[in-house]
């Protein structure tokens, strides 16, 4: 059974390049058009699986020219999609990015498919949740079907890794049974309110309501990891950023395709941190998505 478990989104991307977002009420002409495969789910899965992870996926695409063409990139890039249905009366997930020429990401999700599997789904490859060495999931589907994963994995002594992204309310169970919880700062505020000022502090604030582990990203600098009451941070080497569209997903599948290998966290957060680097130094979701070769060579380069 596969060493990573993704319960996550499969969506279509379309990315546009513009030389500045629109204000209220704007048109703004020239944008240059690309599709990806994207998806939080789908991309930490590729992430998870380009680094030599053994990776499965439990996800809802639609009927339409979208949902197989996404179904083919997942199996080309050897994650196993048995799991992986289609639905007939919802379109496939499509995610609206906006790239400016810094690098920098604007995104907007229509979910569609991808809230259209809940318990009863997750609880028909309960056996095959329950082998699984690392459950991965985010919230671009829907919170009972992840809680569900979760219970399950956890009961069986696996590992939960969170990302908490798009940040929406959960219960504290969930997080409780996260290890890691892994956001960003924007995420890390929608949790803690007035408390998230310094990225550290917060890190070791993110542990009250009970999870083991959190880490908190924080793009061009790096991560920090709060775990057993302290934190620590791990910078990220200089890079030139092209597009930051796969950066998180880079991070988060590279954290859990080395803590399925049974690495420490104190391995795996600067493992991902690299990935994430080597991520903003190319162009899309998925196809930014580094191999082992790529994180060893930055890693050499920064040595």
């Amino acid at each position: 059974m596969a060493g990573v478990f993704v319960v996550g989104s499969i969506n279509q991307d379309f990315v546009l390049k513009v030389e500045r977002r629109p204000g209220p009420g704007e048109t703004v002409t020239g944008a240059e058009l690309s599709l990806f495969p994207g998806g939080k789910g789908a991309n930490q899965a590729v992430a998870a699986a380009r680094l030599g992870a053994e990776v499965a996926m439990l996800g809802r695409v639609g009927e339409d020219p979208f949902g197989g063409e996404l179904i083919e990139n997942l199996r080309d890039n050897r994650i196993d999609t048995s799991r992986v249905e289609t639905v007939p009366d919802a379109p496939t997930g499509s995610a609206f990015i906006t790239v400016t020429p810094d690098g920098e990401n604007a995104i907007v999700v229509s979910p569609g498919a991808n809230r259209r599997f809940g318990p009863d789904e997750v609880e028909a490859v309960s056996g095959d949740l329950r082998e699984a060495r690392v459950l991965l999931a985010q919230l671009e589907v829907g919170l009972d079907a992840v809680e569900t994963a979760a219970r399950i994995v956890a009961g069986n002594g696996g590992r939960f890794l969170l990302n908490l992204a798009p940040p929406r309310e959960v219960t504290e169970e969930l997080l409780r049974l996260a290890d890691p919880i892994v956001v960003n700062e924007h995420e890390a505020a929608f949790l803690l309110g007035e408390d998230a000022r310094d990225p550290e502090e917060s890190a070791g604030k993110l542990l009250d309501p009970g999870p083991p582990s959190a880490v908190v990203t924080l793009g061009a600098a790096g991560a920090i990891l709060a775990v057993g009451g302290s934190t620590r941070h791990f910078p990220a080497p200089e890079v030139e950023a092209v597009d930051t569209t796969g950066a998180g997903d880079a991070f988060v599948g590279a954290l859990a395709a080395k803590l399925a290998e049974g690495a420490p966290l104190e391995e795996s957060v600067p493992y991902a941190v690299l990935a994430g680097a080597v991520a903003v130094t190319r162009e899309g979701a998925q196809g930014s998505l580094p191999t082992p070769e790529d994180v060893e060579k930055l890693n050499s380069e920064r040595s």
